[in-house]
């Protein structure tokens, strides 16, 4: 391999000849070989500097303290960035210095030397056009940078991807829910028999439990949309001109299409990140509710002859190497497996927050690392548990009949009409006996076949029907 000198405040370092990144992002690979071939900064951490970088370079240019030619060729190659022509240039692993300060240099130095080339310059010569740090970093510190950078990718993940994939589910299972208001099953409780409901009534309990994981998601919103772009180093806004931090969040939320404003309190939104802490909170919200969701349908859908085998799921592979014919609930395993997953991440971002010191928080890359895996798993986990089997859904009537009449629950409906105690006997004598019901109250005497008739009907015991 072919390489060139570069240079920065530390000495001479080699880079190879053709990449558009120097001496800093160089020291960085050499420096941090951990993971490099799998954890390697977030593409939509290096989009959103791309946005923040094209973004300072338009408010610099307005402000004038920043050449329009300089401010337009920083403006042409974050584009490029945008449009994925450049992802081979942002090497750079997550576990770096906790400021992300590398991987801020390292998209400072692509965007000056490929400006610089644009611009008709060479990667070899000594002197280039756009300098990193006075011109693409202008107005600018890795301190204010990468959680600015956080935050644009947090939020257009959460509306790309997390927010579209749970919607899509919920109204699977809202109209799952309507369609079978009316079938009568048995409930459980403590994994044992209990008073009947419908399969209407228990999708909605999912529905409803997505639908508060969405408006929780939703509220975090607004603080998620404070940019910390100005605050430069410590927050004080040092080295950014007048009106900067306000005009430059303009400029974000215009090239993104989202809400980003300047943060209210510069010091908060360097030193902390409380907002990735409190989305998350929402996403592991999200996710405890997806794991009860695709616990309860395997586990519903069990069998198909010897489990409970209420539910028909749809069969997608084969699920033995070994049994043939076996097919296993593979969507559920997947989704629970997502769940399990972001709980985690989010005790990495519960720690991470947490490690705010003085006027700096320096576990952000690992934050963000986590954060995304996790918005991504969300959003497309549920897209594919939908798709492949909550749409599938549908009841198995036969099965779900037997069992409501099988239940020794159904005696709940005597209370009123003999008092607790005798309505107990009679179910602990019928399991003993393995009778009926409705033969034991008869036999011992608390009941006549139409008195039993007339007030144990299961579609009477299931409350109001929305």
């Amino acid at each position: 391999m072919a390489f060139r000198t570069e240079k920065d405040t530390m000495g001479e370092v080699q880079v190879p000849a053709t990449a558009y990144y120097g001496a800093q992002t160089q020291r960085s690979i050499e420096n941090f070989k951990i993971a490099q071939d799998t954890n390697k900064m977030p593409k939509e951490i290096i989009k959103a500097f791309a946005y923040l970088k094209k973004a300072a370079g338009i408010t610099n240019c307005q402000l004038g303290v920043l050449a329009q030619e300089k401010s337009d060729l920083i403006g042409k190659v974050c584009d490029e960035i945008l449009e994925g022509k450049l992802d081979a240039e942002f090497p750079l692993v997550v576990w770096q210095t906790g400021s992300g300060t590398q991987s801020n240099m390292n998209v400072n130095e692509v965007v000056a030397y490929r400006a610089h080339v644009i611009n008709g310059g060479q990667l070899t010569d000594k002197e280039k056009f756009i300098h990193p740090n006075d011109d693409v970093n202008k107005s600018q510190s890795s301190n204010d940078t990468f959680p600015t950078a956080m935050h644009i990718a947090a939020y257009k993940m959460l509306v790309d991807v997390t927010i579209p994939g749970v919607k899509k589910l919920r109204d699977t299972l809202a109209a799952k829910s309507k369609e079978y208001m009316h079938v009568v099953k048995i409930g459980r409780t403590h994994f044992m028999d209990a008073t009947p409901l419908t399969v209407g009534q228990e999708l909605s309990g999912y529905v409803s439990q997505l639908d508060h994981g969405l408006r929780a998601l939703n509220n975090t919103l607004a603080h998620l949309s404070e940019l910390a772009l100005g605050g430069t180093a410590v927050g004080t806004g040092i080295n950014t001109p007048k009106g900067y931090d306000v005009k430059v969040a303009e400029n974000i939320a215009a090239l993104t299409g989202l809400p980003f404003i300047t943060a209210e309190n510069k010091f908060e939104s360097l030193a902390a990140h409380d907002a990735i802490v409190e989305t998350h909170g929402a996403l592991k919200m999200i996710a405890v509710s997806l794991m009860k969701i695709a616990n309860d349908i395997r586990m519903l859908s069990s069998g198909p002859r010897s489990g409970i085998g209420e539910m028909f799921i749809p069969d997608n592979e084969p699920g033995s190497s070994i049994m043939p014919g076996k097919v296993n609930p593979t969507q559920c395993e997947a989704l629970t497996m997502i769940a399990a997953q972001v709980m985690g991440n989010d005790v990495t971002i519960g720690i991470g927050g947490s490690n705010g010191h003085f006027e700096l928080n320096v576990f952000k890359p690992v934050m963000i690392f986590n954060f995304l895996h996790s918005a991504r798993l969300i959003g497309e986990g549920c897209v594919s548990f939908n798709d492949k089997c909550a749409v599938g859904l549908a009841p198995i009537e036969e099965n779900i009949a037997k069992h409501v009449n099988n239940s020794l629950m159904l005696v709940t409906s005597l209370n009123t009409k003999i008092g607790y105690y005798k309505a107990a006997e009679i179910a602990q004598t019928a399991h003993k006996q393995g009778k009926t019901l409705k033969q034991t109250a008869i036999d011992l005497g608390y009941v006549t076949a139409e008195e039993f008739d007339a007030w144990v009907k299961p579609a009477d015991m299931v409350g109001e029907l929305k």
